[in-house]
């Protein structure tokens, strides 16, 4: 069993990434991705999931057998969404509905936002190191899937992460 807070690194002469020395690294993504598709099954829904780091580079994508293919790009856009916006995915969602303050954000922000539920930022000691983003359900579902991998993620923060007491 690898160490999931310590970067898995095949070539000694590269070191880590700032998200991997962060905290997510591969194990820690695999980690989270793992979680999401289980609470996927357990709500009886294909998903596809996203785990991106701070650069907005995928770390780990897993789509379920079964999962609409329009779910590959979705998962990939709400971690985007998560990450360049530090909020939640469904928390942006009734922002930009007609008549509120943000209207048109979605827009504006480009063809990648989609705030839709399912979209959760990564952070480790305040620090965002990435985001998640699942898709294939309803909203709720969707949320639940990526709540799922947020409290995976958070379980596996280094031990001087983790709260005392």
């Amino acid at each position: 069993m690898t160490d999931r807070h310590v970067p898995d690194l095949a070539d000694p002469t590269r070191g880590p990434t700032a998200a991997q020395a962060a905290g997510l690294t591969l194990a820690a993504a695999r980690a989270a991705v793992a979680a999401a598709l289980a609470e996927a099954r357990r709500l009886g829904v294909a998903m596809s999931c996203a785990v991106i780091d701070a650069g907005d580079e995928l770390v780990c994508f897993e789509r379920m057998d079964g999962a609409d293919l329009v779910s590959v790009r979705l998962a990939r856009d709400k971690a985007w969404t998560a990450l360049v916006n530090r909020m939640p995915t469904g928390a942006l969602a009734p922002l930009v509905q007609p008549g509120s303050e943000f209207y048109g954000y979605d827009s504006v922000a480009g063809e990648d936002d989609h705030p839709a539920a399912g979209g959760m930022p990564l952070e480790r000691g305040g620090v965002l190191v990435g985001a998640v983003g699942v898709s294939g359900g309803d909203t709720e579902q969707d949320q639940r899937a990526a709540d799922a991998a947020v409290r995976a993620f958070a379980g596996n923060a280094p031990p001087e992460d983790q709260p005392t007491g």
